[in-house]
């Protein structure tokens, strides 16, 4: 007797995605980290492969508010000698949509990234409840 399972396709699991989806997680648990209550930054470093190098908190906010320095995060991408970056910040008012700013400064983001050959791999704005990936909704 065949079950309807061994007839199943078989999916292997692409480890890259397995990688990305460990580091969604982390982001996560940072950028929520208790108390909840005002914006935080933070950025994983990676290399030509994709592969963790590094990651560094890049600031707190004043509530709905963060200013980020790109000096900062660009001394520090170079200093590992990234390739590639995903960055995260959440928003505590619990709605992921972007911010006119947040596309803004994701668009300067990604031009200091390609001026130093970093590929911008994501920004991530993180709620409680969801997600949301700039460069699924368009902006990267």
């Amino acid at each position: 007797m065949i079950s309807i399972l061994d007839r199943a396709p078989v999916r292997e699991v692409d480890p890259r995605e397995a990688q990305t989806a460990a580091m969604v997680d982390y982001l996560r648990g940072i950028v929520l980290a208790e108390p909840a209550i005002c914006e935080r930054f933070h950025a994983i470093f990676l290399d030509s492969a994709h592969t963790f190098i590094a990651d560094a908190s890049m600031g707190d906010g004043k509530g709905a508010y963060l200013k980020l320095r790109l000096r900062e995060l660009f001394s520090k991408a170079l200093a590992v000698d990234a390739r590639g970056l995903i960055i995260a910040h959440n928003h505590p008012s619990g709605d992921c949509r972007p911010s006119q700013i947040d596309i803004e400064e994701t668009s300067r983001l990604k031009n200091f990234a390609n001026a130093l050959d970093i590929e911008l791999i994501d920004h991530l704005i993180v709620t409680k409840n969801a997600i949301y990936s700039m460069r699924a909704g368009g902006q990267l």
